[in-house]
């Protein structure tokens, strides 16, 4: 008796589900994902076994890199863009509306005031490059307060004193600029503050 042949069918495979699962894996990740500005310098963090974590929210990020020069940067754009503003009255300079959208784009800020205006009529690629040797002068003015201490304060009125401060600095920053900014900071009354570090574990 001969064999009897089976028909050969084409397999089919209904692939809704897994286009479906794509499509919430997308949404997920849009919705959920921060995107990193690119700060002002590159900073290469010291190593520590601390596993304490800096507030993601109300947070003055102080930039200092590996020159000594210090930046400032705010977690979010539009708390910057209200700092920026009272700084700029409290100078007597005015900005326009192209300037201040400049201010959102920027990761960072560190140029003196004199040079702020020039600073935010530039393209949003060319900011970094124009800042990164300049940064917020530390020097007191006529026996008063440093343009550091004037931002930092502007910046603490404005969030109501609710503003936590984290110090991100180069390990080859030299310690006298370290060691200068805390000092104009504990001269603020201001003695509370994370440090950014890169963990490491105790074995290494």
């Amino acid at each position: 008796m001969g064999k009897v042949k089976i028909k050969k069918q084409s397999v089919w495979i209904d692939m809704t589900p897994m286009s479906d699962v794509m499509v919430l894996l997308l949404t997920f990740f849009m919705l959920t994902s921060t995107f990193v500005k690119n700060e002002a310098v590159k900073v290469v963090t010291p190593g520590s076994v601390s596993e304490i974590k800096v507030p993601e929210n109300d947070v003055l990020t102080i930039l200092v890199d590996n020159n000594g020069k210090i930046f400032l940067g705010m977690d979010k754009p539009a708390d910057m863009e209200a700092v920026v503003q009272d700084m700029g009255s409290q100078y007597g300079i005015s900005f326009t509306a192209d300037q201040m959208k400049s201010v959102r784009t920027a990761a960072n800020i560190g140029v003196p005031m004199q040079d702020i205006s020039d600073f935010l009529k530039l393209e949003d690629t060319k900011l970094n490059d124009f800042q990164k040797d300049k940064g917020i002068p530390t020097d007191s003015i006529d026996g008063g307060m440093s343009e550091f201490q004037t931002w930092v304060q502007t910046a603490m009125d404005y969030k109501a004193n609710d503003l936590k401060l984290a110090i991100k600095a180069d390990e080859k920053t030299p310690y006298k600029v370290i060691k200068k900014m805390m000092s104009e900071l504990q001269d603020m009354d201001q003695n509370r503050y994370y440090l950014i570090t890169s963990y490491k574990k105790a074995e290494e």
